[in-house]
């Protein structure tokens, strides 16, 4: 038995720490939200996941010392955007070697760092880690079977992690590659965004076909030049992702995307959702970064131009069907040029 730390309440931190605890494992939950911790505990239940059960034996607090302290293994599942802030306040109560998971997906858009070069940066002392895959936090809660990717800067650390979190309703491989394994899981988000503004457009199943297979050609390109491996891009965290998160209504970007593209602005569509969507976030960062390493990233630039810039849904689907004529993949000689 371990003795686990979850840091953050939302329903993927929740499901977590019910299959922790489904494991055997000794589990506590800090939130930063009072008032959510008092409601689950006279609850048992969290109101995004309304069918699930809270164990009176999982630990939950808004104390950040009493959920760190003593713990075998930390996961941070708070929204990307709040990663660097709390991962400040865990430094004081984070132990030399002490093994942190990160389960968030993002990029920070002022740094353009991943989330685990974050608490890398603001806890030097821990194991930096991550696990990530095509996982709904709704169908995990189910009991549903789930694969995911545990990575690590060492083997002993990812199959410790394995061990962990593994059951028979949640398969993890490892994986030595973090850098390919957290781009793939920020930038399928974007992705998943455009999927979504297509099906509020009325586009059928061709459309969501070509932005899967053209959005992860454009994400290995970028993941590849920043030092991630191409295997891992077509693997869970890469393509598996990315059809999840571009075809289940579970996905809160694509939900949003679905509104934009019937002609609801971000704002409002954020406001429906009424969860962080994690890749409007994402969106500018990784514009940023393809420009920064000269990346043609053209599903990524026309969310951004949807997002931010006023242009309407139907016309950066146009935009991008009207590109310039090329080949689909370069790395494949022609026999003949022809006469």
């Amino acid at each position: 038995m371990a003795k686990v730390g979850v840091i953050g309440s939302g329903t993927w931190g929740i499901a977590l720490a019910v299959l922790l605890h489904g494991n055997g494992h000794e589990v506590a939950v800090w939130s930063a939200l009072p008032e959510e911790i008092s409601e689950m505990k006279k609850t048992h239940r969290h109101q995004n996941l309304p069918d699930l059960v809270l164990a009176e034996e999982i630990v939950l607090t808004e104390d950040m010392e009493e959920a760190m302290t003593g713990r075998d293994i930390l996961v941070t599942a708070v929204p990307s955007v709040y990663v660097r802030s709390t991962a400040k306040r865990m430094n004081p109560f984070c132990r030399y070697g002490q093994v942190v998971v990160n389960v968030a997906k993002g990029i920070e858009e002022s740094t353009l760092m991943t989330l685990s070069e974050i608490l890398e940066q603001e806890l030097p002392m821990a194991d930096v880690a991550v696990l990530s895959g095509p996982s709904h936090a709704e169908e995990v809660s189910r009991g549903l079977p789930t694969t995911c990717v545990a990575g690590a800067r060492t083997q002993k650390t990812a199959e410790y992690i394995q061990g962990i979190f593994m059951q028979d309703v949640f398969r993890v491989y490892t994986s030595p590659d973090i850098q390919g394994i957290e781009l793939g899981g920020s930038l399928k988000n974007v992705i998943a965004l455009a999927a979504g503004i297509a099906d509020g457009l009325g586009c059928g199943d061709n459309t969501k076909a070509a932005l899967i297979t053209r959005g992860i050609a454009e994400i290995s390109r970028l993941g590849t030049v920043m030092g991630g491996k191409f295997q891992t891009f077509y693997g869970l965290s890469g393509i598996g992702d990315l059809i999840v998160t571009c075809a289940s209504m579970h996905s809160r970007n694509r939900r949003a995307g679905i509104l934009i593209g019937q002609g609801k602005t971000m704002e409002e569509a954020t406001k429906e959702v009424k969860m962080v969507v994690e890749g409007i976030y994402s969106a500018r960062a990784a514009l940023a970064l393809s420009e920064k390493y000269e990346v043609s990233m053209p599903i990524v630039e026309q969310v951004n131009e949807v997002l931010f810039n006023g242009k309407s849904a139907s016309e950066a689907v146009k935009d991008l069907m009207l590109r310039d004529k090329t080949i689909e993949s370069s790395d494949i000689p022609w026999d003949r040029l022809g006469e």
